[in-house]
């Protein structure tokens, strides 16, 4: 029995972000030779905040979210001529619609914006409420139009501290390198983990050259099964930074076609948080951002 194809699934609402995470979605799945599934939420524009003047005219609704998605397909088809192409209007706001084709998908593409009256906010709703809750990976497409279309050939992922596992043997990549190891590998480019360290304080005993190499160490750990047999060899750059991780990784997406960062999800007193730095970088990063689940 052969292995199922997860699609690709992006969000499409009509808006311009929406077109864009539409061009890099098709292309994400053209690359791994994988289905785009393309969603269309019949009540996506009520959960953004916009109320089309038939709101209550339920065909008419129902009839624009399938000229969304024809025309959306269209696109994607042109985008990637090879690329089958799947489209569900789902009756249900975005963020469940997608969280729900999430659960059988490859990766879920969102834009950064949409297009109700919290169109100028960072990051939209609908993509904040996915980031946090997805099982699969979520990439928000954002940033300059440059890394958008992938003018750099180079992913950068952000490696965070961890125990070590006491093992002689490398560790495998984590969820968000092999995510990003991939990615470059696909595109033909580079990949650079970036690994920001810090100086507890006057307590802290270590020197700086002892934190330096303590984090070059996790980027080798981390990272350890890169040389994957039987496929192309993936230059990797380890670069460990001294300061905060959100002003490293922030940097570091002005150079990159994709940033991606591990979301390992908790529970809080307004639902399920990314953590600071995930917050960070999905609000100000200057290329598309990939939150991977982590365990």
């Amino acid at each position: 029995m052969g292995t199922v194809e997860l699609p690709v699934v992006v969000g499409v609402d009509g808006s311009e972000a929406a077109s864009g995470a539409l061009d890099w979605a098709a292309e994400l799945a053209g690359r791994r030779g994988l289905p785009l599934r393309i969603v269309h939420a019949s009540l996506w524009e009520r959960y953004e905040g916009y109320v089309p003047a038939t709101a209550a005219d339920r065909p008419a609704e129902r009839l624009r979210g399938e000229a969304v998605l024809a025309t959306a397909a269209e696109r994607a088809g042109r985008r990637v001529p090879a690329l089958k192409v799947m489209t569900d209007l789902a009756a249900d706001d975005a963020v469940t619609a997608l969280l729900r084709a999430g659960q059988s998908a490859e990766a879920l593409v969102v834009g950064s914006r949409g297009r109700g009256e919290f169109a100028s906010l960072l990051l939209g709703s609908v993509g904040l409420g996915i980031a946090a809750r997805a099982q699969c990976p979520v990439v928000v497409v954002r940033g300059r139009p440059e890394n958008v279309r992938g003018g750099t050939h180079r992913v950068v992922v952000g490696i965070a501290e961890r125990e070590r596992s006491g093992e002689q043997e490398p560790a495998p990549p984590s969820a968000a390198a092999a995510f990003a190891l991939r990615e470059a590998r696909l595109r033909g480019g580079e990949l650079e983990a970036v690994h920001a360290w810090r100086c507890a304080g006057p307590e802290d005993h270590r020197t700086r050259e002892d934190h330096a190499r303590r984090a070059a160490e996790l980027l080798d750990e981390t990272l350890g099964g890169a040389a994957a047999a039987g496929l192309p060899p993936v230059p990797v750059t380890h670069r460990p930074v001294e300061g905060p991780a959100r002003k490293a990784l922030l940097d570091a997406s002005a150079h990159a076609d994709l940033l991606v960062v591990g979301a390992r999800r908790r529970q809080g007193h307004f639902g399920m948080q990314l953590g600071l730095v995930n917050h960070a970088v999905l609000h100000h990063a200057e290329c598309p951002v990939a939150v991977v689940p982590v365990s």
